[in-house]
C-alpha cells in the first residue's frame, strides 16, 4: 500500500503508544554517581520535552524515556559503600586476577550505571553476582564456561 493512503493521524497514534521500556524486576540499587546520572537524564529529557512541540514525531520516545527514568528514580535505593569492608559488596571497587594472570578492576554498580568496558559491573551481572560476598584471596567461579578469578583487592570506589 502506498504511504499516500496511510492516515497521518494513524501514524501519530502509533508513535504515541510506543511500548514502555522494560524495567528490571531486581531492586534498583544505585551508587551516588548512579543516582546523579538518573537525575541528570530526567532533567535532560524534561528539557527536551518542554522544547519539543506535542505534534513533533520525535516526542513520543522522549515521553517514553522520561517515564522510564522517573520510574527508575522512584524505585532507586541509594546504597553507600561501607569503608573497611572485607567482602566484595555493592559500590566497592574490586581488583581481580584472571586465570591467565591479567589484573582487572571493576566497581559493582546499579544496572543503569553498568558499563563493563569502563570497569562498571551491574550488580546483577554473572561476574558481580559471583564476586559479591567474596574476600581477598578467594577464587571465584563465574560459571557459564567463563574462567575463574581471584580477588586481589577490595577498595572504596573513587
Amino acid at each position: 500500500m502506498s504511504r499516500a493512503f496511510v492516515s497521518e493521524d494513524a501514524a501519530e497514534a502509533r508513535d504515541a503508544f510506543l511500548a514502555d521500556r522494560p524495567v528490571s524486576a531486581a531492586p534498583n540499587l544505585v551508587t551516588e554517581r548512579g543516582l546523579a546520572l538518573i537525575e541528570a537524564e530526567i532533567a535532560r529529557l524534561a528539557q527536551s520535552q518542554a522544547e519539543t512541540p506535542r505534534e513533533d514525531a520525535g516526542r513520543p520516545p522522549i515521553d517514553r524515556d522520561l517515564r522510564y527514568w522517573r520510574a527508575r528514580r522512584a524505585a532507586a535505593t541509594l546504597v553507600p559503600f561501607v569503608a573497611g569492608s572485607t567482602e566484595v559488596a555493592f559500590g566497592c571497587r574490586v581488583k581481580v586476577r584472571r586465570a591467565g594472570g591479567g589484573l582487572v578492576s571493576y566497581q559493582i554498580v546499579g544496572e543503569d550505571e553498568a558499563d563493563p568496558p569502563a570497569g562498571l559491573l551491574g550488580w546483577t551481572s554473572p561476574l558481580a553476582t559471583a564476586l559479591i560476598g567474596a574476600r581477598i584471596g578467594d577464587t571465584v567461579e563465574v560459571g557459564g564456561g567463563r574462567p575463574s578469578v581471584t580477588i586481589e583487592a577490595i577498595e572504596e570506589a573513587k
